[in-house]
Order: C-alpha cells, then structure tokens, then sequence
C-alpha cells in the first residue's frame, strides 16, 4: 500500500528547485535549478492504482459462500462513525437516505470512509427511482436497497434502474464516475451488475402478499422485510410488535426461505432471493439470524449513541446522589464524635 501511494505521488510532484553554494557568485544570489520530473510509466500508474482500489469481497459473494452477514444502519452519516463501525467488524453498512438528513455528497464521504476500511457500503435510496439508482451507482457501492417494492413489476423496474442498456436504463457515464475508479478499472463494465447486491424493501401489507413472486424476479438479490413500514400498513403504528404483524412477517420468511431451498434442492434455473431483515426491540438480531435470515440489520448508529448518552448521564446522575448521601453520612458521624467529645 505504501509503495502504491509512494508510485502515485510521483505524478504530484512538481519540478523541485535546489540551492548550491558556489564562490564566483556572491553568497546572497544563490543558483537554482530545476531538477528533471520524474516520470511515472502508464503501467506502473494503473498497478499503483489497482493495489490501492481492489475491493474487499462481494457481498454476493459472501451470501453465496453461506455467511450470514451482519449489518448496521447508518442514519447520522457520520464518516467517523462509518469508520468505526467498519472497524468494530460490521459485514457491511447502510447509509440511509431515506430516512436520514444527507444526500448523495454526504453519502460519498462515507462511502470513502467504508472503502478505506474495507467494508462494504450499501446505499439505501429515498425512493426506487431510476434518478436515485443512477446517481447512487455512480458512487461506487457494493449495493442499493430501493424501499417500498410492493409488486413483481415494482421489482422488475427497481432492477432495471441498477442496469445498462439493454437490459435495464441506467444512464452510461462510467469512463469518469469513482464506481469505475474515475475510468481507471477496465473491468467496471463487465463485472458491475453481478457484483452489485439489489435489495428490495418490501414493507407494506400490499407486498407482503407478493413477495414470493418478488423474490423471483430476476435480479433481486435479497428481499428486506421492514416492519415498521408493515405495522403501520397494518394499522398498528404504535405496535410493531403486535402479533398480526409478527404473523405476517413470519409467513412472508416462509415464503422466501422456502423458495430458496427448492431453488437449491432442485439446482434447477430462476431467480430466489435471499432473505434481509431489521432487527426490533421485540425481534433481536439473534432471533432472525436463528430463523435462517442471510442478512440481518442490527442497530442504528443513532440509536446505539442515544443509548450509550442516556446510560451515561443516567450513571453519573446515581454516582452524584451517592456521593451525596455519603457526605450526609460522614458530616452525621463527626458531629457525634464532637458531641461526644466535646461533652466529656
């Protein structure tokens, strides 16, 4: 990595201008010359670059080999916390802009900081539209996650939008975008589609209903169950955990695993997704990952800070009223002792 950084600094390097003492010229005009650019050969530029761009492994390729990756959502679009979080050991993160405050500027400078630890970013989009998906893309994620899929045809399209012509309508401007290393990765073109993860939320009632025939719509890589979106599709905003919603989810898991499992089992062709999910206060990553969920969200870095705050103030507010009632306590004890000397 070292020797990548040092080969590409070369082409930084602007002529350096050098100082010699020399005694037929008088001491305060010193002679300088120019000293010759170091010139850096195409191939050693693109070894350079390739070093310091090779990607960890797909997360396809990881769901395919049997892990079950664990995930967190990232809503502060924190780059630190990205880092962190890529540090700490996540398999992968969600920046979330659909339900939190950047957009595609903001979501680069944590894209950037996932790469540089290695982890794999995935952008989730404020809607499936073919504008988000392209702009997103662009930016180099290992996947997309399009909210709100509630049909075959809905799946089909939100596919099509992570696509070049002529198999989907995503816009061509791959020789200059960071996803192709600004033009630098000849092989961008003929790996991008099969390395990008499609995720397709289904959260309402409406998809639930359809999510065994979304889960075969070619392309669509994983199925997310949203829970908090299906709740309230159901009427019950304020109880996610209600158990008509848990029900619901449970069966819609049956359906996508066990397609999953005829697709194996028969080794046979068609598309059957692997199956995403949040974790809930109700339902922890534990339980979904015994439950046979290939993908499993298990925090967000907004809620794991306000926990960590409020344990924090809650911890020092009980250590001030010990120490209170021990102060009381000593102050009861040397007046005794001073009464009783004093008294004698």
């Amino acid at each position: 990595m070292a020797a990548a950084s040092a080969s590409l600094s070369h082409l930084l390097l602007a002529p350096r201008r050098r100082t010699h003492p020399n005694p037929s010229h008088h001491p305060s005009r010193p002679i300088t010359t120019a000293l010759p650019r170091r010139r850096c050969p195409a191939s050693a530029i693109s070894a350079a670059a390739s070093d310091l761009l090779s990607p960890a492994p797909s997360l396809k390729s990881r769901l395919a080999a049997g892990d079950t990756l664990y995930g967190l959502f990232l809503l502060s679009f924190s780059p630190t916390l990205a880092e962190l979080a890529a540090l700490a050991g996540y398999d992968y993160v969600v920046v979330d802009m659909e339900h939190g405050p950047g957009g595609i500027p903001e979501a680069l400078a944590c894209l950037r900081a996932l790469d540089a630890a290695r982890t794999p970013a995935v952008l989730r989009l404020p809607e499936a539209s073919a504008v988000w998906a392209k702009k997103a893309l662009d930016l180099g994620p290992a996947g997309l996650m399009l909210p709100a899929v509630e049909s075959p045809a809905a799946a089909a399209d939100a596919v099509s939008h992570c696509r070049y012509p002529p198999r989907g309508v995503r816009g061509a401007a791959h020789p200059i975008v960071r996803a192709s290393a600004y033009g630098l990765d000849d092989s961008y073109l003929s790996r991008c589609e099969d390395d990008t993860l499609i995720i397709c939320q289904v959260e309402t009632a409406a998809g639930i209903a359809e999510v065994d025939a979304i889960a075969a719509v070619d392309g669509v890589d994983v199925v997310q169950m949203g829970p908090l979106d299906l709740s309230a599709s159901m009427g019950y905003l304020w109880d996610a955990g209600n158990r008509k919603v848990r029900a619901a989810l449970r069966e819609a898991e049956r359906k996508v695993l066990e397609a999953r499992k005829k697709k194996l089992a028969a080794a046979t062709g068609g598309n059957a997704a692997y199956l995403g999910g949040f974790a809930m206060q109700n339902d922890p990553p534990e339980q979904l990952k015994l439950r046979g969920y290939h993908m499993v969200a298990g925090a967000v870095d907004i809620g794991m800070f306000r926990k960590a705050a409020l344990d924090d103030v809650k911890r020092f507010r009980e250590a001030v009223m010990e120490i209170g009632e021990e102060g009381d306590e000593e102050e009861e004890k040397e007046e005794k002792e001073n009464d009783g000397y004093w008294s004698e």
